[in-house]
């Protein structure tokens, strides 16, 4: 016997459940992966600067990346159902 709400999915229905309850997740992982990307590119052009410090400003920037998009996404939901949806009473 099975507590979840959803029964029994496999993990592809789970994923696409979850975009679409928050679509916003994936795009901030993709620009996660694209931040570590070019990150991982200028790597090699640093100059001087010591790998821990790279590192740490590249985390920086990827996970600001990710708390932009999840915010934005958030305002946009807010939006779309406070502002935009104005029902007759």
């Amino acid at each position: 016997m099975s507590n979840n709400y959803y029964g029994e999915e496999d993990q592809g229905s789970r994923l696409s459940r979850k975009v679409a309850e928050n679509p916003f997740f994936p795009i901030g992982i993709a620009g996660c992966l694209i931040a570590c990307g070019i990150g991982a590119y200028r790597y090699k052009h640093r100059g001087a600067m010591s790998t821990s410090v790279f590192l740490m400003q590249l985390r920086v920037a990827a996970q600001g990346t990710v708390v932009a998009t999840l915010t934005g996404g958030l305002i946009y939901m807010m939006a779309k159902e406070h502002l935009f949806n104005k029902k007759k009473d």
